[in-house]
C-alpha cells in the first residue's frame, strides 16, 4: 500500500498492482482452472464422464420402461402383445393372402415372421426414441449438466430390455413350431450385442438431427415402414426375388446386406432349425460387425460434436 499527498494535506491510499494485471482472459482461466460453461469436452474426457453416468443411464432406461405402459390395464404385457399382434396381421396379409412365405413350410414361416417382427421392432423403436430423446427432454437437458449422449443411449438400452423380455415369447413360438433349443441359440447373444451398438449409433445420429428438426419425428414412421418392407421382415429376400429374372443382382445384394436384414437373418439362423446358412449372404458376420462398428462409432462422434448446442435456442 502506498501513500500519495495531495494539495490540502489529504493523504490517498492506492492499491498495489495486482499479480493478474496484464493477463488475458484465456490466461486467467488457465491460471485459476476455469472453463467455459457447457463447453464440449474432449472425446476421451467425454467418454470418461459418460461412463461415470452409467448408473443414471441404466436407472433412467428402467424408469422409462416401467412408465411406458403404466396407464394401460395390461401394463407390461403390451411389450409382448404389440409385436405379436403385428406379426398376426402380417401373417394374415402377407402369409395367407399374398403368399409371401412361398418356398418355406408353415412351421418355418411363422417363426421366421415373428422373429423378423420382433428384431426389426428393436431397431425401429430405438430410432424413434432417439429422434425425441433430446427434443422431448429439454427440461432435463437445460436443468442439469451431464453428457447429453446419456439420453439416446438410455433409450436404446430401454428397447434392448424390452426385446429381452419379449424374447421369452419368441423362443416359445420357435419351440412350438418344432425348433428345439441347441448350441446355435447362443449365437443370439453376439447378434443382439452387434445390433444394440448399431441401434445406439443410429439413435445418436437421429437425436442430433431431431434436436434441431422436431418435425423429423413425424417423417420417421414413413421412413421406417419403407425400411421394414425392404428388409425382408415378412418374406425371404432371395426366395421372393428368385422368380424375377429382370431384377438386377445388385438390388438383391443391397437388400440382403442392409443391416436390419442381416441381424434378422442371423437370429433366424440361430433359432430356426430349417433356416440354414444357404439363406444368408456371404460374409454375413463380417457385414454385421462392420455395420455395428461403423454406425456405432460414427454416430457417437457425430453426436458429441454438437454437445454444447443441445438445449440452446
Amino acid at each position: 500500500m502506498s501513500e500519495t499527498t495531495h494539495d490540502g494535506g489529504a493523504i490517498a491510499m492506492s492499491a498495489p498492482p495486482s499479480p493478474d494485471d496484464g493477463l488475458s482472459s484465456t490466461e486467467l482461466a488457465a491460471k485459476y482452472g476455469l472453463s467455459v460453461s457447457g463447453a464440449r469436452p474432449g472425446l476421451a474426457e467425454y467418454i470418461r464422464k459418460l461412463w461415470g453416468r452409467r448408473h443414471f443411464i441404466l436407472a433412467f432406461s428402467q424408469a422409462k420402461l416401467t412408465a411406458q405402459y403404466s396407464q394401460a390395464k395390461l401394463g407390461q404385457l403390451w411389450q409382448v402383445a404389440t409385436p405379436l399382434l403385428n406379426a398376426f396381421v402380417y401373417f394374415l396379409i402377407f402369409g395367407l393372402i399374398l403368399n409371401a412365405g412361398r418356398g418355406m413350410e408353415i412351421k418355418v414361416y411363422i417363426p421366421f415372421l415373428v422373429t423378423g417382427v420382433f428384431v426389426f421392432a428393436f431397431t425401429q423403436t430405438s430410432v424413434m426414441a432417439g429422434v425425441k430423446s433430446i427434443s422431448g427432454n429439454l427440461g432435463l437437458v437445460r436443468a442439469l449438466h451431464f453428457p447429453r449422449a446419456s439420453l439416446p443411449i438410455s433409450f436404446a438400452l430401454q428397447q434392448l430390455q424390452q426385446l429381452l423380455f419379449s424374447m421369452i415369447v419368441l423362443l416359445a413360438v420357435v419351440v412350438a413350431f418344432g425348433s428345439l433349443p441347441g448350441l446355435s441359440w447362443l449365437l443370439v447373444l453376439p447378434v443382439l450385442a452387434l445390433q444394440f451398438v448399431f441401434n445406439t449409433g443410429l439413435a445418436l445420429i437421429m437425436a442430433r438431427l431431431g434436436s434441431k428438426t422436431p418435425d423429423l419425428a413425424q417423417l420417421m414412421p414413413f421412413i421406417m415402414r419403407t425400411w421394414m418392407y425392404a428388409s425382408g421382415v415378412m418374406f425371404s429376400i432371395p426366395l421372393i426375388l428368385a422368380d424375377k429374372p429382370n431384377v438386377p443382382s445388385w438390388i438383391v445384394d443391397v437388400l440382403q446386406y442392409n443391416p436390419a436384414a442381416i441381424y434378422m437373418d442371423l437370429i433366424r439362423f440361430a433359432l430356426i432349425d430349417d433356416y440354414g446358412s444357404s439363406n444368408l449372404p456371404q460374409h454375413v458376420w463380417a457385414a454385421g460387425l462392420a455395420w455395428s462398428l461403423l454406425v456405432g462409432i460414427a454416430g457417437f462422434v457425430y453426436f458429441w460434436k454438437a454437445e454444447e448446442r443441445y438445449g440452446r435456442g
